[in-house]
């Protein structure tokens, strides 16, 4: 009797289950369209996904454990946690690969297969969570070949990417401030006080965290921070030079103390960095000796690393270097084909051309770009990009095949900064992101790489005129 009563009840509590856990999956799946519509919300849908994933890693590593490997024994080596690590991006990697190698000579999201960038998110999750069974099929010494062979030398160029990212960065900012206060508009006053601000506090900033090392990690016994914080500051100083000297200016007029105060202030911090992710073996770093500085640090130096990440991935897709058609001057509309230049501009092209001129002179609204009425285009055609919020109807923002190649790059890094050499803290009960010698040196030497990259964006147009005209590409 009491089956028959409880088997109604099952089935009732099931179908209920059933239910809420579709409208969920539908809800997410709809937000996640939704905001996807956009080429920014897609970049930050993966940039979000790939911070789950990595924080997932981190906590298996940390607990030594993988709820995706029952029945394993767990030494106190960190076999699970390691190898979980490398599991779980190696899945996260793959799924960015197969999305690279499907989405190549994407151009618009006229192109069918754009809709596997923007959504279908739940099959792109499905497809994750496949990788992830499969990857835990593999034996253990895949894992070790492909860590020393594809997982380094992939960290190697995320890491160099990000650094290229930040100079242009530092240029982009300085320029676009200039820009503004050479325009003598209502508003050059405050492009001018924040270009000076800005400048002053970073520099500032950069002094204050140079007297903060000398006097926290600079003791008589710790050579390599000693010899770290002078050559930084050493490196500093050269920058700041070249960047004020008359000739380089002459050969780049925009070049001066901003840029090198943005490229000063993040090495320095990147320097600082190292000398707190250090172990403590020589009593060189003192932020670990204390229980709540030492939690704190961890989580809260573990975040920015992820978030740092997930900006470098997502500011990659949008660098020059990653734009897709919109900035090369090919469009694509409705059936017309692609076109470069003026020589090959059909009918369309040119209503369109007219249509932004106008919009731009102020004589129609900003939605009339969106109208497309006057495409000329079959109706399943239209109504295909009839969202408000696609703005890669005319052609892609960013190239997406090298979009995931970057975020493969940046599984790989994660995979890598997680489980090398790192060791578990005496109090604590997450292992800190890199707190290892081998990542305090990354640090330090991506410093001086910065430092020479931004140095050589400096000189370079000194040394050859000829290819860096900047009075007219300015």
């Amino acid at each position: 009797m009491g089956a028959v009563i409880s088997l109604p009840v099952s089935m009732a509590g099931s179908f209920v289950a059933s239910c809420f856990g579709g409208c969920c999956s539908n809800l997410v799946s709809k937000a996640a369209s939704s905001l996807g519509s956009s080429s920014l919300g897609t970049r930050l849908l993966y940039a979000v996904w790939l911070l789950i994933n990595s924080l997932i890693s981190w906590i298996s590593y940390s607990a030594n454990k993988s709820i995706l490997w029952p029945g394993k024994t767990c030494t106190g080596t960190g076999e699970c946690g390691f190898f979980t690590v490398h599991r779980l991006n190696f899945a996260l990697g793959c799924l960015h690969l197969i999305l690279a190698l499907v989405l190549t000579g994407v151009k618009s999201t006229n192109d069918v297969r754009a809709a596997f960038q923007n959504s279908w998110w739940s099959l792109k999750f499905i497809l994750y969570l496949c990788l992830i069974v499969l990857s835990f099929i593999i034996p253990n010494d895949f894992y070790i070949f492909f860590s020393k062979w594809v997982s380094v030398p992939s960290g190697a160029i995320f890491i160099l990417v990000g650094l290229i990212l930040l100079v242009d960065f530092a240029h982009e900012w300085a320029e676009t401030c200039i820009s503004h206060v050479e325009s003598e508009d209502e508003d050059s006053s405050f492009w001018q006080r924040f270009l000076v601000l800005g400048t002053t506090s970073m520099y500032t900033a950069s002094i204050i965290m140079t007297v903060v090392m000398y006097v926290m990690f600079c003791h008589q016994q710790c050579n390599m921070n000693q010899t770290a914080v002078t050559v930084n500051l050493i490196l500093t100083v050269i920058t700041l030079v070249l960047s004020v000297n008359p000739k380089i200016q002459e050969s780049n007029p925009k070049s001066g103390l901003a840029q090198s105060s943005m490229v000063s202030v993040y090495c320095t911090y990147l320097t600082m960095s190292a000398m707190s992710s250090e172990p403590d073996d020589k009593m060189c770093n003192p932020l670990v000796r204390s229980s709540g500085t030492r939690k704190f640090s961890i989580i809260l130096g573990s975040l920015f690393t992820f978030i740092a990440i997930a900006y470098t991935t997502t500011r990659a897709a949008a660098n020059s270097a990653f734009q897709g058609t919109n900035t090369n001057g090919a469009i694509y509309l409705g059936n017309d084909i692609e076109y470069e230049g003026l020589g090959g501009q059909t009918r369309n092209q040119l209503r369109y051309e007219a249509i932004k001129q106008a919009v731009e002179e102020g004589s129609l609204p900003e939605s009339a770009l969106y109208d497309t009425a006057w495409l000329g285009t079959s109706s399943s055609t239209a109504s295909a990009i009839d969202n408000q919020n696609d703005d890669e109807r005319t052609g892609t923002k960013y190239n997406y095949t090298l979009f995931h190649i970057i975020f493969f790059l940046a599984t790989q890094w994660i995979a890598i900064l997680l489980t090398i050499n790192v060791t578990q803290d005496d109090v604590g009960d997450f292992i800190p992101v890199g707190r290892t010698y081998f990542y305090s040196w990354v640090k330090i030497v991506s410093a001086w790489i910065c430092y020479a990259l931004y140095g050589w964006t400096v000189v370079a147009p000194a040394i050859m005129p000829d290819r860096f005209d900047y009075e007219n590409y300015y």
